[in-house]
């Protein structure tokens, strides 16, 4: 089966596509893609673990660790846009 494995990178994404066994696991594709992983998967946007079975045409994506809670960010943003009185 074909699949995707995608990571998403501050400087763009990067892509590999892979020709895996009928029943590889996103841990599987994610060791053949070679690309370095922080633990959180996706398939199509939808969190998975590890050990999700994978079908032809799936996209998987390795997520990286915010880097600022967004409330936090949200928050922040308020306050810059408030104009001093």
């Amino acid at each position: 089966m074909k699949v995707e494995v995608v990571r998403a990178r501050p400087q763009g994404a990067e892509t590999v596509s892979l020709e895996l066994p009928p029943s590889a696991t996103v841990r599987e594709a994610v060791t053949a893609s070679g690309l370095a992983h922080d633990n959180l998967f996706g398939v199509f946007g939808r969190r998975v673990g590890p050990e999700h079975r994978l079908a032809d045409g799936d996209r998987v994506e390795i997520y990286r660790p915010l880097e600022i809670d967004p409330k936090e960010a949200r928050r922040r943003r308020a306050i810059r846009g408030r104009s001093p009185k």
